[in-house]
């Protein structure tokens, strides 16, 4: 029998996805988040979750910084569609003997970051686990001008990205491989920040855009898929600081996968037409094609990428996957 393991995240979502009849549904399954019609407008809604092991662990993290994770994550979803965040509901699967405290701490992070982009936690749920997870979903507002999605991409679109890649990988393997030093890259993992400020500035001009959660490569695969083109990317135009450049030395490992394939960076990759350029800010990394392919170009040559960004189902903190590194 197959096992989810062998299809991988986006190989079962495909199984199990059917597409929605009701007509107020605009944008189902397959984009950062779904779309509705509503009487006072368009709503978005998503979720997402984070699981202890996979997604972060007790050593690494304070309780503060799961809290403030688990909305910023939901928030970049928020963000990528051009909406605003408007209320949260908190589901948790929590041990017997989790301390209490521990507990408060994670929702004070959780309040520190709805307060600072003005969202409610309206409610929610709570269960007992072997080990704690986070789910929260979260609405948000958007009109129709602001509203992105990842099926609008165009050949001979301008490929962006909004900030440096590379952090969260970085990040992850300094404490894969108990590393000391590199005090920023370690924040910027354990912190991440949503770009919500810069993904409404962005909203009016671009044709699609994604937040960067998966690794650059399989997001602009995400893009590319849902509007039918391909993709050139120029390795030497892919930001990364020299913060990570330094880990990926240390480690003895390469930083461009970092920034490919190694996912949790929340920063945005967006393609915008020609005529638009001069409205928007970011890195110029590349172009959108008719061939569906997606290609990666330096100075000694062109390849097709072909790997596979973070995937849930075969990717957790104590593996560690060398063909992204």
């Amino acid at each position: 029998m197959t096992k989810i393991r062998d299809i991988g995240e986006f190989g079962l979502i495909d199984k199990i996805t059917k597409k929605s009849k009701d007509e107020d549904v605009l944008v189902g399954i397959g984009d950062d988040a779904a779309v509705v019609k509503t009487t006072r407008g368009l709503q978005v809604l998503t979720t997402d979750c984070l699981v202890e092991v996979d997604h972060f662990r007790k050593e690494w993290f304070t309780p503060n910084q799961i809290g403030m994770k688990a909305i910023e994550i939901n928030v970049s979803d928020v963000a990528a569609m051009g909406a605003v965040p408007r209320f949260a509901l908190i589901s948790l699967g929590l041990p017997k003997d989790l301390d209490v405290d521990f507990v408060g701490e994670m929702y004070r992070g959780m309040w520190k970051i709805c307060s600072k982009y003005n969202i409610e936690i309206i409610g929610g749920n709570m269960t007992h686990s072997q080990q704690i997870f986070i789910s929260v979903t979260l609405t948000g507002n958007v009109n129709n001008k602001n509203l992105c999605l990842r099926n609008g991409a165009k050949p001979g679109d301008y490929i962006f990205v909004s900030g440096y890649l590379g952090n969260g990988r970085a990040g992850l393997r300094l404490f894969q491989e108990n590393v000391n030093g590199f005090e920023i890259v370690r924040k910027t993992y354990l912190e991440p920040k949503a770009q919500l400020k810069t993904a409404l500035k962005l909203a009016p001009f671009v044709n699609s855009m994604i937040d960067i959660s998966d690794g650059l490569a399989s997001d602009i695969k995400h893009i590319c898929e849902q509007s039918k083109c391909g993709a050139i990317i120029y390795k030497d135009k892919i930001p990364i600081n020299d913060k990570v450049r330094q880990v990926a030395k240390t480690l003895d490992e390469d930083e461009y996968k970092y920034a490919l394939f190694g996912g949790e960076d929340f920063q945005l990759v967006y393609t915008v037409s020609k005529s638009n350029l001069h409205s928007v800010v970011g890195f110029l990394i590349g172009e959108i094609t008719k061939d569906k392919k997606i290609k990666l170009v330096s100075n000694i040559g062109e390849e097709i990428i072909k790997e596979k960004g973070y995937d849930h189902f075969s990717s957790s903190l104590d593996k560690v996957d060398k063909s992204y590194l």
